[in-house]
């Protein structure tokens, strides 16, 4: 199969260097495409800031289906055709490490053979945008893949942008793949050129503290959170205890604003 599986892209991008080394996990041919259940995937992701989405198609790089709020918060006229007028937007100091966390996304996948559910995984990392007010401020990038061809190839995924300025303005460089629709997958995977000028993360977490950590910064009650993992709401306040303990946290938005930081989220 051609390696440059993107034959069609009308706007060029420096993603496609590196989407055209996986031929095995992309789909290189137009298809139409129906619009992904958007209700559905906006419940498995946390959104604290303004957010917005958009579908890519991944053989042209186009996009669709935009949520309206992309305009205001990034000064737009017109919704962005082109997965290029995304990029564009990003800090050019950012773009080396947007390349190399696709990358690690990609790598990850082979090395834990996740094919066969890669719809039920979640990508996650941050960069740094330009908003409607001229200047670039931090946004979290989650990426779901939603349309797969009967060899498993990706066709299609759904990209919502938050913007945590707000939370943090400080990058941790992390890579998370997360599981979904009750998938456990945690993979946190540090940018190396980063994390060599840079301390370890101070706090280790345990996976269900990363769970819980993960409803909170969702807003969810200690009610919620107890149905979505079948366990009592004082096992659920409990960890919540432990949790903001272990972080030297006093609130659940400090523990947010300390979880982004560290990789967390």
């Amino acid at each position: 199969m051609n390696k440059k599986f993107i034959t069609q892209a009308k706007k060029p991008h420096p993603l496609i260097k590196v989407w055209n080394n996986y031929p095995e996990l992309f789909q290189n041919e137009n298809t139409m495409l129906s619009v992904p259940s958007i209700e559905r995937i906006i419940g498995e992701v946390f959104a604290p800031g303004k957010f917005y989405y958009y579908v890519i198609n991944f053989a042209d790089s186009t996009l669709y289906n935009h949520h309206e709020d992309i305009l205001k918060i990034h000064g737009l006229n017109k919704y962005p055709a082109h997965l290029k007028e995304i990029i564009d937007l990003i800090h050019p100091d950012d773009l080396e490490f947007v390349m190399e966390a696709e990358r690690m996304c990609m790598e990850k996948i082979k090395e834990i053979n996740a094919t066969d559910y890669l719809s039920e995984l979640k990508f996650s990392y941050c960069f740094r945008m330009k908003t409607s007010k001229g200047n670039y401020e931090l946004f979290h990038h989650q990426s779901l893949h939603t349309y797969r061809d009967e060899y498993g190839k990706d066709l299609q995924a759904i990209n919502i942008h938050t913007n945590i300025e707000h939370i943090t303005h400080q990058n941790s460089y992390t890579v998370l793949i997360s599981g979904i629709n009750g998938r456990e997958d945690f993979h946190q995977m540090q940018w190396l050129k980063h994390s060599k000028t840079t301390e370890p993360t101070p706090v280790t977490f345990t996976k269900r503290e990363v769970e819980i950590i993960t409803y909170i910064a969702k807003g969810y009650s200690a009610g919620k959170v107890s149905e979505c993992l079948n366990i009592s709401k004082e096992t659920v306040r409990t960890h919540r205890k432990n949790i903001l303990r272990k972080a030297n946290c006093k609130n659940c938005s400090e523990l947010i604003k300390m979880a982004f930081e560290w990789g967390y989220l």
